[in-house]
């Protein structure tokens, strides 16, 4: 009887009582909408589309060969389209910022907004290493999202990602932060991502992760899941190491990183103990220093440990990587450290990292196919310098060129050649090149154009 009368009451009520508009005294339940109706305007989706060759067999490329069978011409490109979202952060200007990997390689971009324009992109700049790209389009009524700072964020705290998953449109999932620092995933080069819970989906690629006052705290980059879809496991590019690499895509149009010269390790607490420090859970070992390098005219040795670079403490030797790799050429860098348990203060300037080896279409188009080294030893003749062929890919420009394995590059453009470095700057801005080259004990000139 009592279950009935329990029935009863529980039909009785009505069907929109489980989620009331107000509590008991009127007021309205919590809600994210007021914010996300600032913020979601400023959240883009980005679509591109991309030419593509298509390969095919050798048989289908012979006139004859189709005519006896019947076979009609077949295209020889395709176009690949694919989807990512993109943020506003310069209205004025029509700045966006975005992945990499979302516009890299495209021919077309456009940008969607909020309320259903369509405009037309250029790419400023763009890094692979970081993953962060910017993109511009004419301003038209642009909402840009205010910054926050990244480094105050802790675990735990609630954030938004808004983005374009599968294409659907603009889509807001919230969460919190799961860890912060996170690196050596091998998703990018320099890694310092936020993890989150909030779903991040195929298309949410370089859209907004927000605060909850509606601040950009980081954008949008990867997931980590065995099918694709979102298992709760989302990185994202901290804000802070994005506006870095921004201000120099937009500046320069590529990232002008600098080099320390010095390599590093974590430090664990076998370490601490051998080196005689108390044991703080972070710092990184310097295992190595390049003689010549910043590191090494600054006094930095192997066996160092640094706790501080410009002030912020050093969490791992990842820590360092990203910090250095954010410097331009020519800033200066304070590095607190500690030596054989005593406290000392290095002071470095970051200078252009040596080339060793570099693909031939880094420094010219003219040069591609081929690898190129630079080479300075000691023979019985005196010391040999210049850069060396190192590999021609056959059928290559630089091949086809008359550039051989083995050749010894000591001039270009009638200018002295003795590293990679001053054939990137005797060769820059030149549409044809001048190579003097030394081939087994002989010389010859070579007229790339």
């Amino acid at each position: 009887m009592r279950y009935f009368a329990a029935l009863l009451l529980l039909v009785a009520l009505p069907l929109h009582a489980a989620l009331p508009a107000a509590d008991s005294q009127g007021e309205q339940l919590p809600t994210l909408a007021p914010m996300l109706e600032k913020t979601v305007p400023g959240v883009v989706n980005i679509f591109t589309r991309t030419k593509v060759t298509v390969r095919q067999s050798p048989l289908l490329s012979d006139p004859f060969f189709r005519r006896f069978f019947n076979i009609p011409d077949q295209p020889r490109e395709r176009t690949q389209q694919s989807l990512g979202s993109g943020v506003v952060v310069d209205a004025d200007n029509g700045y966006i910022l975005t992945n990499h990997h979302v516009i890299d390689g495209a021919d077309e971009i456009s940008v969607n907004t909020a309320d259903g324009r369509t405009l037309q992109a250029t790419v400023v700049g763009s890094d692979p290493e970081t993953d962060i790209a910017v993109v511009k389009v004419e301003k038209d009524h642009l909402i840009a999202l205010p910054m926050s700072n990244s480094d105050s964020l802790r675990v735990g705290d609630f954030v938004v990602a808004i983005g374009n998953p599968f294409g659907l449109g603009q889509t807001v999932t919230s969460g919190i932060v799961s860890a912060l620092g996170r690196s050596g995933l091998g998703i990018e080069g320099y890694e310092d991502f936020i993890q989150t819970d909030a779903s991040i989906n195929p298309g949410n690629s370089g859209g907004a992760l927000v605060n909850l006052r509606g601040e950009l705290v980081g954008v949008n980059t990867a997931i980590l899941s065995k099918s694709g879809g979102n298992v709760g496991i989302g990185f994202a590019i901290p804000i802070n190491m994005a506006r870095e690499i921004m201000a120099q895509l937009i500046e320069h149009g590529a990232v002008q990183r600098g080099t320390l010269g010095a390599q590093a390790q974590d430090l664990t607490p076998e370490l601490a103990t051998a080196f005689g420090i108390e044991e703080t859970g972070q710092g990184a070992v310097v295992t190595q220093v390049s003689s010549g390098s910043p590191a090494d005219k600054a006094g930095l040795r192997a066996g160092d440990v640094i706790v501080r670079i410009n002030e912020r403490p050093v969490k791992d030797a990842a820590d360092v990587r990203n910090r250095i790799g954010l410097l331009r050429i020519g800033e200066k860098v304070q590095m607190q450290i500690l030596r054989d348990g005593k406290p000392r203060t290095l002071r470095a300037v970051v200078e252009e990292p040596e080339l060793v080896s570099i693909e031939g279409e880094q420094l010219h188009p003219r040069l591609a196919g081929a690898v190129l080294a630079n080479v300075a030893e000691e023979t019985v003749k005196g010391r040999v310098e210049g850069v060396a062929v190192a590999d021609v890919a056959p059928g290559s420009p630089a091949m086809q060129a008359g550039l051989r394995k083995g050749d010894l590059i000591a001039q270009a453009n009638r200018q002295s050649v003795t590293d990679l470095n001053s054939l990137k700057a005797a060769i820059s801005g030149s549409d044809t090149l001048l190579l003097n080259i030394q081939r087994r004990g002989g010389a010859l000139f070579l007229l790339l154009r």
